[in-house]
């Protein structure tokens, strides 16, 4: 990909496609990860956010998923029973209940991961630090515009249904 010798309409086209392309393979990569382990991909990306963020109760991965409550309990049933989580009373209020991601599976997904991340290590090392720096915040921007983008989607849901039901 050669960025230089482009005007910066041109760049911007290359940059947008290149990142639509990696959303694309990544998208298929943790298709074959969730067949792999015998997830359906929906509670695949659920597991993956207890991973990142939990634990944390099933009202705020329904918001983080942004699914309903009703389709997350189905999801965690899955996972729960599947030994993926473990649902847990919240030690901070003992009426509440977390979800927290059960280690022994999670060392399953990593495995299944180890073929990615030995590629991606490796690319890594061909940038110094300052670089990585860049990418970083590059990644971290497009990361915040595509939440801006939802976030702008769902208020036109939300007005558009307003408007419906008027």
């Amino acid at each position: 990909m050669n960025l230089v010798t482009n005007s910066p309409a041109e760049r911007t086209d290359v940059l947008r496609g290149a990142v639509r392309d990696v959303r694309v393979q990544l998208s298929v990569l943790n298709h074959h990860v969730a067949a792999r382990a015998g997830v359906k991909d929906a509670d695949f990306d659920c597991l993956d956010l207890i991973s990142i963020h939990g634990p944390l109760s099933p009202g705020a991965l329904s918001k983080l998923a942004e699914l309903h409550p009703a389709t997350l309990t189905g999801i965690l049933d899955r996972l729960e029973s599947g030994g993926w989580i473990a649902r847990e009373r919240d030690p901070q209020d003992r009426r509440a209940v977390v979800v927290r991601v059960l280690p022994d599976r999670n060392a399953e997904v990593f495995a299944l991961y180890a073929g990615m991340n030995s590629r991606f290590d490796e690319i890594c090392a061909d940038f110094s630090a300052d670089e990585l720096d860049v990418i970083a915040g590059f990644l971290e921007r497009v990361r915040a515009a595509g939440a801006a983008a939802a976030a702008d989607l769902r208020g036109a849901d939300s007005e558009g249904a307003s408007q419906r039901s008027v």
